[in-house]
C-alpha cells in the first residue's frame, strides 16, 4: 500500500545500520554537474592564483605616497580681506555674514562676487561668527577656506617626467612669511618649475595670505610637504637631481651656473638666517646672486624669482 512504511523493502538499511530512504535522490545528485569551471586565478592551487596573492601582498607592503592636508580650515576675516580674497579667486567654501551687519559698499560687493562665483552665503549670529573666526576683527563678514591638499614630494618629479622635461623644483628652507611663499609659488609657476617643496614644521603653509600673494598660481602648480627637508633633498639627489642653494657667500655666481639645463632643485633659505647648516651641507653647490654693495641680500620671494628667471633663460 502506498505510504505503508511497514511493507517489505520499503526501508533500506545501510551498511552502517542507518535507515535511509530510497537512493533515487542521491543518484540524481550524483549525476548533476558541478557548475562552470572556476577561473584559474580563483583556484587555490593554480599558479595564477598564487601569483595574484603575491601581487596583493607586494602592494600592501609597498610604501604609499602620503598626501597631507592642512590641519584646519583657514578663515579670512574683515570686509576688505574677504572682498580681496574673492577678487583673487581664492578657493572659498562659504561666506558668512553677521545678523544685522550694516550694508555698505564692501558688503554688497562681497555678496555680488560670492553669488557670481557660486559660493554659499550664510547668515549667523555675531557671537557665532566671533567663535568661528577665533575672535578676529571680522566687521560682520568672514570667509572660510578649505584645508589645503599638499602633494607628495615624488609627485613633482612625476610631473616633470610626464611633460618630458628636466625637473625644476623650488625648495624652501624655513621660510615663515606666507607672502614670501605665495611670491615663490607665483614665480615658480611663471618660470616653468614643476612644483614647490616646503617643510611640514617651522615654515609657512598655504594660508589665505599665501593664496592671495600667489595670485591663483597655487591652483596651477603642486605644493608638496616634506617631513624632513634634508632627507628629501638627498632623495632628489638619488633620483638624479642636482641640488643648489642660494647663499650670499656661494662659491658660484648665478650667471656662471652650469647645472641649469639638467634636473635641478633650487633651495631658498629663510628670511633672516638663510640656509640651515644641514641643508647647506647637503647642497651640491651654493650659488650667489650678484648685487651692488649697498644691498646685502634679497628676501626669499625676490631671490627665488631672480634665480628662476636665470635658469629659464639658460634652458631656453
Amino acid at each position: 500500500m502506498a505510504g505503508n512504511s511497514q511493507r517489505k523493502g520499503a526501508i533500506k538499511k545501510s551498511g552502517k545500520g542507518n535507515p535511509t530512504a530510497g537512493s533515487g535522490g542521491r543518484v540524481r545528485r550524483g549525476l548533476e554537474g558541478r557548475g562552470p569551471t572556476p577561473k584559474a586565478k580563483d583556484r587555490p592551487y593554480h599558479q595564477a592564483h598564487k601569483a595574484a596573492k603575491r601581487a596583493e601582498r607586494s602592494a600592501e607592503t609597498r610604501p604609499k605616497r602620503r598626501v597631507t592636508k592642512s590641519t584646519e580650515a583657514e578663515w579670512v576675516a574683515g570686509r576688505n580681506s574677504v572682498v580681496e580674497a574673492l577678487r583673487a579667486g581664492i578657493p572659498i567654501t562659504g561666506v558668512y555674514v553677521a545678523e544685522g551687519a550694516e550694508r555698505d559698499g564692501r558688503l554688497r560687493e562681497a555678496f555680488k562676487l560670492a553669488a557670481e562665483q557660486g559660493h554659499s552665503l550664510l547668515e549667523v549670529t555675531r557671537n557665532e561668527l566671533d567663535r568661528m573666526t577665533g575672535g578676529a576683527v571680522h566687521q560682520g563678514l568672514a570667509a572660510r577656506l578649505p584645508s589645503f591638499d599638499y602633494a607628495h614630494p615624488d609627485d613633482l618629479l612625476d610631473r616633470a617626467a610626464e611633460l618630458g622635461e628636466p625637473a625644476l623644483i623650488v625648495a624652501l628652507d624655513s621660510v615663515t612669511d606666507p607672502r614670501n611663499l605665495g611670491a615663490v609659488i607665483r614665480s615658480a609657476s611663471g618660470f616653468g618649475a614643476h612644483g614647490v617643496l616646503i617643510p611640514e614644521r617651522r615654515a609657512a603653509g598655504m594660508t589665505a595670505a599665501a593664496w592671495k600673494t600667489s595670485a591663483g598660481a597655487a591652483a596651477r602648480i603642486p605644493i608638496a610637504q616634506a617631513v624632513n627637508l634634508t632627507r628629501q633633498l638627498k632623495a632628489y639627489q638619488e633620483a638624479g637631481c642636482m641640488v643648489v642653494g642660494l647663499a650670499a657667500d656661494g662659491e658660484v655666481s648665478l650667471p656662471d651656473l652650469d647645472l641649469a639645463d639638467g634636473p635641478l632643485v633650487v633651495v631658498v633659505g629663510s628670511e633672516g638666517k638663510g640656509l640651515g647648516r644641514l641643508v647647506s651641507e647637503t647642497c651640491d653647490q651654493l650659488v650667489s646672486i650678484p648685487m651692488g654693495n649697498q644691498l646685502e641680500s634679497l628676501n626669499a620671494g625676490v631671490a627665488a624669482s631672480v634665480a628662476l628667471y636665470a635658469i629659464a633663460q639658460a634652458r631656453a
